[in-house]
């Protein structure tokens, strides 16, 4: 996938893509397509059952929240 591509899907998704270092981004654009999918899908079931308002935090180096 294009990078712009890529980063516009997880913006879209809630990835806070502004703040990723270049080497998360990098690690990012190296995903396979099944990677994504999956990720995606962690994220948003993971939005699904947290609470409506959350603080930023540092899990995955930020890469999830």
């Amino acid at each position: 996938m294009e990078a712009s591509s890529l980063e516009a899907t997880l913006h879209a998704a809630g990835f806070p893509v502004d703040l990723l270092t270049d080497e998360q981004r990098l690690v990012l654009g190296e995903l396979t397509p099944e990677e994504l999918t999956l990720l995606l899908d962690v994220k948003s079931r993971l939005d699904a059952v947290g609470p409506e308002v959350q603080a930023h935090g540092e899990i995955a180096g930020g890469a999830l929240f």
